[in-house]
């Protein structure tokens, strides 16, 4: 009967310790990486904004060859989506929700498998020298375990890398003109 009580007052203190503690952990996170891409800001535009161009080049599809996808709607508008399913890459889809032309391109990220979640991904096009700096942007909300899985592991640091190969990869099909 001891062992009960003293097990019922540990479970009662860690159930604390993770509530409260999750009220002082951030709420939300962003993930942001940019990079120079020598080329016309309508072909960086038309390679992000049409789903059946960046299925090309973003590092998920490029990281699980059987991957399933399903593109519709209005190409490069918004309501133009973007559905994936995979082994690796799980599942999910993408809406564009706002546009640009050549500027900007707005989505929403969101994730069924192998958690659900839900993310704004932006794309921002900007002059830079002889060519255009593109930055891509993902920022969300912190459910309490994403704030605990954050202590030991930031989104940073789970998808920057993927952001860093799939702006590179961007950064390739566009600089050779398509």
């Amino acid at each position: 009967m001891k062992f009960l009580k003293v097990l019922g007052i540990i479970i009662v203190v860690l159930a604390v310790i993770v509530l409260v503690g999750g009220m002082f952990l951030p709420k939300t996170y962003t993930v942001s990486r940019s990079t120079v891409i020598n080329a016309p800001d309508s072909v960086i535009y038309k390679n992000i904004a049409d789903y059946n161009e960046f299925l090309k080049w973003n590092a998920w599809s490029k990281m699980e060859s059987g991957i399933k996808v399903k593109i519709s709607g209005p190409i490069a508008k918004p309501s133009h989506f973007y559905e994936w399913e995979g082994d690796k890459t799980g599942q999910g889809s993408m809406k564009i929700t706002k546009v640009e032309l050549n500027k900007m391109v707005d989505m929403e990220l969101r994730f069924i498998k192998p958690f659900e979640s839900l993310a704004d991904t932006r794309f921002d096009i900007v002059p830079e020298g002889s060519g255009n700096k593109v930055t891509w942007t993902m920022s969300g909300d912190n459910n309490l375990m994403g704030k605990w899985m954050g202590v030991f592991m930031s989104m940073d640091k789970m998808i920057g890398k993927d952001f860093e190969d799939g702006l590179k990869f961007l950064k390739e099909k566009s600089e050779i003109g398509k």
